[in-house]
């Protein structure tokens, strides 16, 4: 089994403090949050978890109001940074029989479906401890760690986060190049989102 966690634990102090999560598509009134949570369903994810922090009580309404299904995990402790709703979203998946599980950020919510399928076929076919997309020289999301790597993510130093365990493993996985902006646009500030969706965020 391959649970997908998406991590929304942050303050989105940098697009004003709105939650990034409860975003619309630009015109498209489908939040950020509901079509990551199409993407990871539809690529054949049956279990998606959503790790929110500082906005947890708006995201838990909008879950709700929207019957999407995904379980909420809490981050008490958001202001440590992203490796700590990583950690929260790794104690919620890890028991018997999980054998990886698939992250992305609420930041990247044009994510194809094909894109995870993509990287869950890699994984199903290499085993490797790590596997990512890739385009040109640059890589995306979703990120899928082998449990494996469970323990080595625990001991991460939480300053410098997870990078350190990626590039540490990086020889050893699986880069699966692929052909979708989605994986690869971060949409962090108004300014983002402007680029992307060609209007700011109403």
């Amino acid at each position: 089994m391959i649970p997908g966690v998406i991590l929304a634990g942050g303050a989105s102090s940098r697009m004003s403090g709105r939650p990034k999560a409860l975003l619309p598509l630009g015109p498209d009134p489908q939040s950020f949050l509901s079509r990551i949570v199409q993407s990871l369903r539809d690529s054949g994810v049956d279990d998606v978890i959503v790790v929110a922090g500082y906005h947890l009580d708006e995201i838990t309404r909008h879950v709700e109001g929207q019957n999407l299904p995904v379980r909420i995990v809490p981050n008490p402790h958001p202001e440590q940074g992203q490796l700590s709703s990583l950690l929260a979203g790794l104690r919620a998946v890890d028991h018997p029989g999980v054998q990886a599980m698939l992250v992305t950020l609420v930041d990247l919510p044009l994510i194809a479906s094909d894109t995870a399928r993509a990287v869950l076929d890699a994984y199903r076919d290499s085993c490797a401890p790590l596997v990512r997309p890739a385009r040109s020289g640059r890589h995306g999301h979703p990120v899928l760690f082998d449990r494996s790597l469970f323990d080595e993510l625990r001991r991460a130093d939480p300053e410098r986060g997870a990078k350190p365990v990626v590039r540490a493993h990086a020889a050893e996985g699986v880069e699966v190049e692929v052909n979708d902006n989605g994986a690869f646009d971060d949409i962090d500030t108004p300014a983002d989102y402007e680029r992307v969706f060609g209007q700011l965020p109403v």
